[in-house]
Parts: structure tokens; sequence; C-alpha cells
């Protein structure tokens, strides 16, 4: 019962991990590459510095899915970006959605 409980415990962690993979694959790396500042700013540029600012996982993701889900210049850790790549555009996606993925960033070396 024991192995049981655990194997299921170990197959949610990675289903939730492949999850944020997919949604992030899925939607972001459009415009976000995992290393290169092409058409927006990398992933692993974007985490640096929302690490640097939230270091807190909570506060990581609940500012970077809060400002992913209504996008303003104003609110934005990152207004050298703005300028440089313009405003990222409110793309209709539910907060849930963007916790996850912001999750996942947090916890992905890219």
């Amino acid at each position: 019962m024991g192995k049981l409980l655990l194997f299921l415990l170990l197959s949610l962690n990675l289903f939730a991990n492949s999850y944020g993979a997919l949604l992030l694959n899925g939607n972001c790396t459009t415009c976000h590459h995992p290393q290169k500042n092409i058409s927006a700013p990398s992933l692993g540029f974007l985490k640096k510095r929302y690490i640097e600012a939230f270091p807190k996982k909570e506060d990581f993701v609940h500012y970077m899915s809060t400002w992913v889900l209504k996008p303003k210049q104003e609110t934005s850790i990152m207004v050298d970006m703005v300028k440089k790549y313009e405003l990222m555009p409110e793309l209709g996606y539910d907060s849930d959605t963007l916790e996850k993925i912001a999750t996942y960033i947090y916890e992905t070396e890219f």
C-alpha cells in the first residue's frame, strides 16, 4: 500500500511538471526562446530577473502570473525589455494556467 501511494505521488508530480512544460512549450516559446533574446526576452533571462525580484517561489509565481494576465508597463519589473521588444500582449489565458506556467519557469533551468 505504501509503495502504491509513493508511486501515485511521484506520478502526480511528474505529470504536473510535464503539464507545465506542455503549457510553456505550447504557448510561450513562440516568442520566448529558452536561451536567446530574439523577438522577446529569453525564458532564462526572464527567470533571472524575476528570481532577483522575487526569490520566494510563491511571490515569483504570483507576480509573474498576475502580470502576464494583464500586462502593463507601469507594473513591469522589466521596463527596459518592454521598451526594447514592446509590451507583451494580453493573451487571454486564465490565472490557473499562468500559475502552472510560472511555477514551471521557477522550477526549471533554461
